[in-house]
């Protein structure tokens, strides 16, 4: 009975494997892209790749384990998920308004210590922000969204 139910799993976990998700493999720079509407420092990009791009863009860095099923399909959902709530690659596309929105909920969920998520750092150690990188991520959104001019400078 107990071999099988192991055999029965086995070749669920083998089957499971022909189901492959979408990856996010696009462009990791399309007209779209934040760079080419807002002003981004290199320090600020290069913490925006290194935390945010993977599940925030449409370009993901996948690991290893991306291509095991039926962690794939996790990493799928999580990342539409992610790109649903904001997508820098197709940042352009949104109004003055929504952008002023996006980078103010983009900075309390830096601040809060609630983006990166704890399970993506928890695997990707280089996404976990010192608190001078939260904090320079906070200060680049309070200038970026002065600069769109939806709230006043401060």
């Amino acid at each position: 009975m107990k071999k099988n139910i192991l055999i029965g799993l086995v070749v669920l976990f083998i089957g499971i494997q022909f189901i492959r998700p979408e990856k996010n493999e696009g462009s990791a720079d399309t007209p779209q892209d934040v760079t080419h509407f807002v002003t981004v420092p290199d320090a600020v990009m290069t913490t925006l790749k290194q935390a945010c791009y993977d599940c925030h863009s449409n370009h993901t860095r996948y690991p290893w384990y991306a291509s095991i099923s039926p962690v794939s399909l996790w990493l799928a959902n999580h990342v539409d998920e992610g790109k649903s709530e904001l997508n820098f690659s197709n940042f352009a596309q949104y109004d003055k308004k929504r952008m002023d929105h996006k980078l103010e909920e983009m900075a309390e969920e830096v601040e809060e210590g609630h983006m990166p998520l704890p399970a993506y750092t928890l695997i990707h150690q280089d996404a976990k922000l010192s608190e001078a990188q939260q904090q320079l991520l906070v200060e680049w959104v309070k200038t970026e969204r002065a600069r769109l001019g939806v709230i006043p400078e401060k």
